[in-house]
């Protein structure tokens, strides 16, 4: 059911100015990424299909977890199926959230946070525990991938205060 959502609705859907530039950089330079939703497999799917957006080659869903956010169970979930630690990549690991539960999720998880206010305001989002908040995704910009480290390295822009 909630597959087909997307496919109604499509046409009203709007895309985060910078996420297809984004997230064609990650892609370009073979950068392991996930996505980690509180939607389900068909929703999420649906919608990348819909936006033509890169699909990850790793996805954690509503389904895939116990609990939800704001409990960090997701985001350990989506760094293990990265090959990190939850120790290791303690602090390494960026989540971009648009959602104060997410926020506090992936602070949970040990993450950086990057919000984007999309859906949210400002003042939510930080006292969430954001550690950076940009409007959209355009004051992001893959900077490069050391292949040593695995390192990956980006540049934020624009980051507002409140």
């Amino acid at each position: 059911m909630e597959g087909a959502i997307p496919r109604q609705y499509g046409a009203d859907a709007v895309e985060i100015p910078g996420a297809r530039r984004l997230l064609g950089s990650l892609e370009e330079a073979k950068v392991p990424w996930a996505i980690v939703t509180s939607g389900t497999r068909p929703l999420v799917t649906g919608w990348l299909e819909v936006m033509k957006l890169s699909h990850p080659r790793n996805l954690v869903v509503a389904e895939d977890v116990i609990t939800g956010k704001p409990a960090p169970e997701c985001y350990l979930l989506g760094k293990a199926r990265l090959g990190l630690s939850a120790e290791r990549a303690r602090g390494e690991v960026l989540v971009i959230e648009d959602a104060p539960a997410g926020v506090q999720a992936g602070k949970a998880a040990g993450c950086k946070v990057l919000a984007v206010a999309t859906s949210h305001k400002i003042g939510q989002l930080k006292g969430a525990g954001a550690d950076w908040i940009v409007q959209d995704l355009r004051s992001i910009t893959f900077m490069g991938l050391d292949e040593t480290s695995g390192q990956v390295h980006i540049e934020i822009r624009n980051a507002v205060e409140e």
